[in-house]
């Protein structure tokens, strides 16, 4: 149990998501955090950052782990995770690093190992598990609501056009696509819902963009439970046209969603759900109800993942996005793109 009952906090790769998201929607109002310096490969970009926050701009690594911070979050290019994760929790600093945890199974392994021999917490930025209709679908699977698993499927789009030094558009710094960036989210979310994928059977493309990462990406999916899954997600279609669905079937009904999956806290979801035991209908008829509205109390996903990951900091116990949740993603990921290349039904 750690005395402290405020983590003070550090920043590698201050700007994208943490300048965007992270650190005003999470760290800043966090009631257990408190931000006290921050560093980017880009000095301008962290100067600015610093200001924005009324932080301190550290001019490397070293003097960011010598200013008294407790945790770091890691939100560098991927290829730079293991580096700076290792610097982190050979400096004594829990990480809470953004997925993928490297760019290959190994990288994580390694950064898992060196947290556990640190004894430093390694926790994985898959934010969208705190997601409150995220949180009460889950609940109504677990109560058995939806009855035996059938069919989920998530999708995660946006445009994403060629950008000079995008580190997301290239795999040697970014580990992969849009497979990689958005659709990780969605197989965890899935993992989340149905449990564990056994198996993957998994297609990527450059249907408009030129840039060496995919903007295109279908995966269909085994679970160990035997239901089944698709993960479709895009670099290459409108922002507006992209609607981010997220759906689940079940014997016994269906959860039907858009809006949830991404970074905001509140989308539609409603639950379509049978009163009493199915017969079969051969006509097949539909009702015209509108099932179920499930409208819980919105949560901020970086507000919650912060504040979580700074309690288990205090409490002295694994975080709930811990280390094996990362592995676990970059597992999948790494048979996704095995399966991408080889045409082949690849086991996680």
């Amino acid at each position: 149990m750690n005395s402290k009952k405020i983590i003070n906090w550090g920043v590698i790769g201050s700007g994208g998501i943490a300048r965007r998201r992270t650190i005003p929607e999470g760290i800043i109002p966090a009631d257990n955090a408190n931000l006290v310096a921050v560093y980017d490969l880009n000095s301008q970009v962290n100067q600015a950052v610093a200001q924005d926050f009324e932080t301190s701009a550290a001019d490397n690594i070293d003097d960011l782990l010598n200013s008294g911070i407790d945790a770091v979050y890691v939100a560098s290019p991927v290829s730079f995770h293991l580096e700076h994760a290792t610097a982190c929790a050979k400096a004594g600093k829990h990480v809470l690093c953004e997925k993928p945890l490297g760019l290959t199974v190994k990288e994580a392994e390694e950064m898992s190992n060196i947290c556990k021999k640190e004894g430093v917490l390694l926790g994985t930025g898959l934010m969208m598990r705190f997601h409150a209709q995220h949180e009460l679908a889950k609940m109504y699977i677990q109560q058995e609501k939806l009855g035996t698993p059938v069919y989920a499927r998530a999708q995660l789009s946006c445009w994403y056009p060629p950008i000079e030094g995008a580190w997301r558009q290239d795999p040697a710094t970014g580990g992969g696509g849009s497979l990689m960036d958005m659709g990780s989210h969605c197989i965890d979310l899935l993992e989340m819902f149905f449990g564990k994928v056994k198996s993957v059977n998994c297609i990527i493309n450059n249907n408009v963009h030129s840039y060496k990462s995919e903007d295109s990406a279908l995966v269909s999916m085994i679970f160990e439970n035997g239901a089944m899954g698709t993960v479709d997600t895009y670099f290459c279609i409108p922002d507006n046209s992209s609607k981010n669905a997220l759906e689940l079937y079940g014997s016994k009904g269906s959860i039907i969603a858009k809006g949830t999956i991404g970074q905001g806290s509140i989308g539609e979801m409603i639950a379509y759900l049978e009163k009493e035991s199915t017969l079969y209908d051969k006509q097949q008829a539909r009702s015209n109800g509108n099932g179920e509205p499930m409208i819980p109390r919105p949560v901020n996903t970086y507000h919650a993942e912060i504040e979580e990951f700074s309690s288990a900091i205090i409490r002295g116990s694994e975080p709930r996005n811990n280390a094996e949740i990362g592995l676990r993603s970059q597992k999948i990921m790494t048979a996704c793109y095995k399966s991408a290349q080889t045409g082949k039904v690849i086991d996680v």
